[in-house]
């Protein structure tokens, strides 16, 4: 699925990203990318839905090489990628249905596969009875839901999370995680970008950890030790 072959990353004047990073995640996984802040998660994340391009090395997604991805191919990619940030990304003047609906709006799908999709992906996370909600009228963990559900609405094969838990207390965070732990479940292969030790802690997945840009440890049901 994911294929990292001596990456390294290096934003100007000299300041490094990743340093020489190789990883293969298979299908279905789902792993941990953990360590603490300014170590290259977030550089190794944006390496792979394409908003940041790799230095030097090799990445490739699902066979396909992105490593030069031309500028008409990344929403391609984008589809076959969910991804979900820390702070939602939502539309606050839409609904619920709205936002979810929108990211199939700009891809050009049909509105009656969007009003098919939409109610299937919301009822996935739970807010199926939540359509006509606005953000503002949402808890932080159920923005989190839509975000998700949005990231859901073109089947991707892999859902990349960024710190999706960083903004909510430690009871949505559960429900954040076991919500992600789902999606896995159906065959999602899962990357969890995160510095939330008891999170990590408690899925006893692969974890891998970086530091300075470089991968010092990746272990199978593993834990975030740092």
């Amino acid at each position: 699925m994911i294929r990292f072959k001596n990456v390294s990353k290096l934003y100007p004047p000299n300041v490094v990203g990743l340093d020489c990073v190789s990883l293969h995640v298979q299908p279905g996984e789902f792993v941990s990318i953990v360590g603490k802040s300014g170590t290259g998660k977030s550089t190794l994340a944006k390496l792979l839905f394409a908003e940041e391009r790799p230095t030097r090395g090799v990445i490739e997604i699902g066979g396909w090489d992105i490593t030069h991805i031309h500028d008409r191919d990344i929403p391609l990619l984008r589809r076959q990628i969910g991804v979900v940030f820390q702070d939602f990304k939502l539309l606050q003047k839409k609904t619920v249905y709205e936002n979810v609906a929108f990211a199939l709006q700009v891809a050009g799908v049909f509105p009656r596969r969007i009003r098919e999709v939409v109610p299937q992906v919301l009822d996935i996370v739970n807010l199926g009875n939540k359509l006509a909600r606005y953000p503002k009228q949402l808890s932080g963990g159920e923005q989190q839901r839509v975000a998700i559900a949005r990231a859901l609405v073109h089947s991707p094969k892999m859902l990349i999370a960024d710190e999706p838990t960083g903004n909510l207390d430690t009871l949505n965070s559960r429900e954040i995680m076991d919500l992600l732990k789902k999606i896995n479940e159906f065959g999602t292969t899962i990357v969890l970008v995160t510095h939330d030790r008891e999170m990590v802690n408690r899925l006893r997945r692969r974890v891998i950890t970086l530091e300075d840009g470089k991968i010092i440890s990746d272990v199978e049901e593993g834990r975030y030790k740092l």
